[in-house]
């Protein structure tokens, strides 16, 4: 009967995702480089656009995106079997662990078989629909969820790495590419974060984490390099407020630069 139960979940498994066209995580191999941010920011431009998108947050331990799309605290609806996910904007579907704990500040301490059951869960029980795009936002790390993700979802579309310049970071994010490419998930690109700050008194450019890295380890592991982000403290009060930076502020540079590296990501 257990055999039954698991291949059951798995087989709706199939059947949700043969539903989204695109299936794409943001992940990295360090935490602190704001693939969260980005991962929130690619989901609500698309779904500006029109796009059919949905958010899945994958870090069970430090759940961030419900507070970063603004719901969080807000209850799921369920019929009893399926969980409705809740929409964060118009054509924005989203869930995670920080949406569905009744306390923020309430840690989850579970062993890999709990974290592998809400996560097939969160891809079988879940009322996603049809979809043009999922984006999976994962914990940093090449560890049991990001793993489990890419085993259980078929013909994934790919997998973005988020690094900043800082010699640590981008020796993390090598490691990032060779775990994709281990277990067979296409390498969309390299995207540098959080760059140079723009000083708004002296109008120079001050390079936090280094810049440049990225493009040089997307050059010696043979992926495509999809930019670089720069640094504007407007877009970390945006995340904390549940608002889409990128949306708001169209005209500035960050924004500019993660819509270039989505254009890349998924042209037209």
């Amino acid at each position: 009967m257990h055999k039954v139960h698991i291949d059951h979940r798995e087989s709706m498994i199939k059947e949700n995702m043969a539903r989204v066209k695109n299936k794409i995580l943001v992940m990295s191999n360090k935490g602190g480089v704001g693939k969260s941010t980005i991962a929130v920011n690619f989901a609500a431009l698309l779904a500006a656009r029109g796009h059919k998108t949905g958010l899945l947050d994958i870090d069970i331990h430090g759940p961030s995106v419900a507070r970063m799309t603004g719901v969080e605290g807000k209850a799921h609806a369920s019929d009893g079997q399926l969980i409705e996910p809740l929409e964060a904007a118009p054509n924005l579907k989203m869930i995670s662990m920080g949406s569905i704990m009744k306390e923020g500040d309430t840690p989850v301490i579970w062993r890999g078989p709990l974290k592998l059951g809400v996560l097939k869960q969160f891809l079988s029980d879940v009322k996603w629909g049809d979809l043009d795009t999922l984006v999976i936002d994962a914990p940093p790390g090449t560890g049991d969820e990001p793993l489990t993700i890419c085993q259980l979802i078929p013909e994934m579309t790919g997998a973005v790495v988020v690094t900043t310049g800082q010699g640590v970071a981008l020796l993390d994010s090598r490691k990032a590419v060779n775990f994709l490419k281990t277990v067979g998930i296409p390498v969309l690109g390299i995207l540098e974060n959080m760059t140079a700050f723009h000083c708004p008194h002296c109008s120079g450019e001050i390079p936090l984490f280094k810049t440049g890295g990225g493009a040089q380890a997307a050059g010696e592991m043979g992926v495509p390099f999809l930019g670089s982000v720069p640094f504007d403290p407007a877009m970390v009060d945006a995340g904390d407020a549940g608002r889409f930076f990128a949306v708001e502020q169209p005209g500035a540079a960050p924004s500019a630069a993660i819509r270039a590296a989505l254009d890349r990501l998924l042209p037209g």
